[in-house]
């Protein structure tokens, strides 16, 4: 499945709860992980990236979309 979306995570279902309205799936994240963040060039030089760093990735959205 494509989608326009730029940070998707594969994965299996390991858990999944139906609620009356919502569902809650748990999904394990395989290897490799790439995550691709855009973010402007002031971040980047204010928070002084470069290769190599270790760094935490947020994921800000108000949605997780599931493909199959």
């Amino acid at each position: 499945m494509k989608l326009s979306a730029r940070n998707q995570l594969e994965g299996k279902v390991t858990n999944v709860e139906l609620g009356a309205v919502m569902a809650n799936i748990k999904i394990e994240i395989t290897e490799p992980n790439v995550i691709t963040a855009v973010i402007t060039k002031e971040s980047a030089e204010n928070l002084g990236l470069s290769e190599g760093d270790e760094v935490c990735a947020l994921i800000k959205s108000t949605e997780v979309i599931i493909g199959k």
